[in-house]
Formats: C-alpha cells, structure tokens, sequence
C-alpha cells in the first residue's frame, strides 16, 4: 500500500507563465450570502439588500445587485486551490475592475493566467507569481477582474508540506 502525503496546492515551480489555470468551484450566490456580507461590512447602500429601492437601479435590471466585496472575495477564494493555496503573503492587487452586475441565484467560477514568474531576492523559500484573474457567471460573462502578485513556498521551502500528524495507533488494518 501507498501512503500519499496531505498536499494541496501549487508550489513556485509549478507555475508557467502563460498558462491558464481554470479554477475547479463554482458557488452560487444566495440571497443569505448578500445579506451576511452586506451587514459584516455595514454597507447601506440599499441597493444591496431593499427590492423596491433597487427596481428603481437603470444599470442593475430593477434587481438587488450582490455587494461587490462579496464578488471580489468569492472569486479570490475559488482562486486559492490553484494559485495561493501555499502563498505565503499576497503582495498586490491591482486594477480591480466591475464588468457585470452579480446577482442573487448567480453561479460565479474563475480563471487565472499566470503573467510573471520570479525567484524572491529576499526570501530564498520563495519566489513570486503575478496572475491576471477573471470572474464569470453562468453564462460566461466576465462579472471582475484584477491583477494580482503572490509569494509563493518553493518545493524545497517544507512550508506547506509535513502538517499531517503521524498516527499514535498500532493498528495498521484500515478494514
């Protein structure tokens, strides 16, 4: 029997410049989602939460618009599996730009191309990985984008790597 270790997650020699990593989730925003954010952040703009006061919108078809934080932070986080699951720090976020409204019952995914690979000059353990990143809904409308720079373990760094705990137990019969 073969023991594969707990990884997940890209390491700085995994990423090639020009390559698009279509990121595996999708979520469907719910109005429950909107609301929580909408409150956690203390935003009133009402057209994140009031029907009568957002069919009023021209730009957002008379609908409650989902709360942009939301947006951004739903799409960074379908993001983390391919990109930064072993980031050490995100570095920069750049041009960040609404394309599309995000409503309620809306299914967003994500994609990032990776534009900029580089060995870190002061962190031997890490090098740094610029991405441009786009969120979609389900029809494959370009909801976000943004650039985005992150530092990122190298393989033979151990960060990332030798979490699992070992087993106290004797037993060795799975069955």
């Amino acid at each position: 029997m073969t023991t594969h270790d707990a990884t997940v997650g890209r390491y700085f020699e995994d990423y090639t410049v020009g390559d698009v990593y279509q990121h595996p989730f999708g979520r469907t925003i719910t109005e429950a989602d909107n609301v929580w954010l909408t409150n956690l952040t203390m935003n009133t703009n009402q057209n994140h939460f009031n029907d009568h006061f957002a069919a009023q919108n021209p730009i957002t078809d008379g609908k409650v618009i989902v709360n942009s934080g939301l947006t951004v932070a739903l799409v960074l986080g379908l993001t983390v599996y391919d990109m930064s699951q072993n980031a050490i720090s995100n570095l920069a976020f750049t041009d960040i730009m609404f394309r599309h409204p995000v409503y309620i019952g809306d299914t967003i995914y994500a994609e990032s191309v990776c534009t900029e690979t580089r060995r870190s000059q002061s962190r031997e353990y890490a090098g740094i990985i610029s991405m441009t990143t786009r969120g979609l809904n389900q029809d494959g409308t370009t909801v976000v984008t943004w650039k985005r720079s992150v530092m990122v373990a190298t393989r033979d760094s151990g960060i990332g790597q030798g979490y699992f705990p070992e087993s106290t137990d004797s037993v060795t019969d799975y069955s």
